[in-house]
């Protein structure tokens, strides 16, 4: 059992997200709902029907309540009353929608059945390029208590996106939770001799994680490290891609593509270097859960990475999509062990003084207990809602 940081005796929260698989959103609302059930709130967490089924898994026994949804068409308010019907089911206080569509309908539920609803954006601007959903968006969040993004820059584009003033988005970044460093079998797993170097990317095989080009710098390494092997965990539909790449390069013995690892600890223990070469990103778990692991970062320059980085005090810092930026970074860490020891160091400390789950937790349970003031879990009425939906827009 997690221990409770604090005492939230009494709370009842509903977390909602659209999708289930293993991301970091999900992972998100999978450890806020663990942390306040230990603290003593009740937590549900409303799920997609048929779903992948990986963020029930997170949750089975840790006494989190799972309940599901459907959305069976774009406008759907059978879905926003369900909602609102779970919300009365269960006594909710507080609901805390994540991402876009739930977002829209977390808020329009939220209004429904008369409880105080908090969005937080983790980095997906699905509804920027369709006025209806920029309109959803902005409905949403008048409807609702608090507006958050993970990292200041994604904030800055919601406000731009939506106009609405900058004041109204607020940032609470992402934290993770700290592990014992673990032994690491991996070398064993793939065979790697003793003078092998490995560098590790965690993160899913789509386009924006920018895999493709940290292939690329590995060509461009090859001749000058012919030692050196890449693993990436991670799951998604470009693994034939990237594999078909290496082999035109050349590096198809140095490419490990993992899949979807529940060891990410024992993984990063084992890297030498780890490396984020995101195209574009909030402020990602995997980047923090590297730095809580010491490993020297290499990392592109997007979302809150710099800070996360100290500006590249903890970790160097590339540009997005540049291949031989991302080579220029790995031949320096593979080539001095000091150095690449130091970054290590630097970015454990700034993890453990910056992004601690708990400084996560302490920065939601700020803005619950703003909306509900203090001791109101108890006092929040839990009312049947009949106002009419007919006002609000949702995603086409």
């Amino acid at each position: 059992m997690i221990a409770a940081p604090f005492d939230a005796s009494g709370l009842r929260l509903a977390h909602l997200i659209e999708s289930d698989g293993p991301g970091g959103a999900e992972r998100v609302v999978a450890d806020l709902a663990t942390e306040f059930q230990a603290s003593g709130a009740r937590n549900v967490v409303f799920l997609p029907a048929n779903g992948d089924g990986w963020l029930a898994r997170q949750l089975h026994g840790t006494g989190v309540a799972i309940e599901h949804f459907r959305i069976d068409q774009p406008f759907s308010p059978a879905c926003a009353r369900s909602l609102a019907a779970g919300f009365r089911r269960h006594r909710i206080d507080l609901a805390h929608s994540h991402e876009f569509s739930m977002a829209v309908y977390g808020a329009w539920a939220s209004w429904l059945a008369g409880v105080p609803h908090v969005i937080t954006m983790h980095g997906s601007r699905y509804y920027a390029a369709h006025l209806r959903r920029r309109l959803a968006m902005r409905s949403a969040i008048a409807l609702s208590g608090r507006t958050i993004a993970v990292s200041h820059p994604l904030a800055d584009h919601i406000s731009n996106d939506l106009h609405v003033r900058r004041s109204r988005v607020e940032t609470i970044l992402n934290g993770v939770r700290p592990t014992t460093r673990p032994r690491s079998s991996l070398r064993d797993e793939l065979r790697l001799a003793p003078d092998q170097r490995l560098i590790v990317s965690v993160g899913n095989l789509y386009p924006v994680k920018g895999h493709q080009h940290l292939i690329e710098a590995l060509g461009l390494l090859a001749a000058r490290h012919p030692r050196v092997h890449l693993a990436i965990s991670g799951r998604g539909d470009l693994a034939d891609a990237l594999t078909a790449r290496a082999a035109a390069l050349g590096l198809s013995d140095r490419l490990h593509l993992l899949g979807l690892r529940s060891d990410v600890p024992a993984v990063l223990a084992a890297a030498d270097v780890f490396v984020l070469p995101s195209l574009s990103e909030g402020l990602p778990l995997a980047l923090l859960e590297a730095m809580f692991a010491a490993c020297p970062i290499i990392a592109s320059d997007v979302g809150d990475v710099a800070v996360a980085l100290a500006r590249g005090d903890a970790g160097i810092l590339v540009q997005a999509g540049n291949a031989a930026a991302l080579a220029r970074a790995l031949d320096s860490l593979l080539s001095d062990r000091t150095q690449a020891r130091q970054f290590g160091e630097r970015a454990f400390r700034r993890a453990a003084a910056e992004y601690d789950i708990a400084h996560m937790v302490r920065r939601y349970r700020a803005v619950y207990d703003d909306l509900l003031g203090p001791g109101a879990s108890s006092k929040v009425p839990h009312s049947a809602n009949t106002r009419p939906a007919s006002s609000v827009p949702v995603p086409d």
